[in-house]
């Protein structure tokens, strides 16, 4: 989205639960919209929006606090390969291309053909007002693999990128705002699932 139309929203309320005319904007707004199901999640974290910015592009910085995230590695000309984790023990892949740049304000992508998920989205860095640091916006659209029975499988095994979004988006804040990123045991649950 370009200045104009983010200095026109009015809320933080995440694009999942937008009317569908919001919706239709964002996906217009995306260069190469690839996917049907729309995630929408906003984060303050309290660090210069040209920080968050820098740390974000590096894209091999993403899976210190992506946590589906396997790998993410560059393959030239603007296009990164990533590999994540999908449910009981599986893992997805694809090839994904920058499709607008904007220092310190925004990136946007799109999943190449051939993707094992296909998906396009945008991250937005916005000054929040009061001095209280920066606004990371992410903005997801992508179809599930399995379409409808593998969003329900995903949900179960919370590897769905809705639930996922806003567990990445606390982790990035609080990596950029301490350091580092708080854990907890893991469940018996997780941890056989991650063996």
């Amino acid at each position: 989205m370009g200045d104009t139309q983010t200095s026109q929203r009015s809320d933080d309320a995440p694009l999942s639960t937008s009317k569908d005319d919001r919706r239709e904007q964002v996906r217009a707004a995306l260069v190469d919209p690839k996917g049907d199901t729309l995630v929408g999640k906003t984060v303050t974290i309290n660090r210069p929006r040209a920080e968050l910015y820098a740390f974000w592009r590096d894209f091999t910085n993403l899976p210190q606090f992506m946590e589906n995230v396997v790998s993410v590695e560059p393959v030239g000309e603007g296009r990164t390969h990533w590999t994540v984790k999908a449910p009981a023990g599986k893992t997805v892949e694809w090839t994904s291309a920058v499709t607008e740049d904007q220092p310190d304000q925004s990136i946007a992508w799109a999943s190449e053909e051939g993707a094992d998920v296909a998906n396009s989205g945008r991250v937005e860095f916005r000054d929040a007002p009061g001095g209280r640091g920066t606004w990371v916006s992410v903005t997801i659209l992508y179809d599930p693999p399995g379409g409808v029975i593998g969003k329900v499988i995903a949900k179960m095994f919370q590897r769905e990128p809705a639930i996922q979004a806003r567990r990445d988006l606390r982790r990035f804040k609080q990596l950029m705002e301490t350091g580092e990123i708080a854990t907890s045991a893991f469940t018996r649950q997780q941890h056989e699932e991650e063996m």
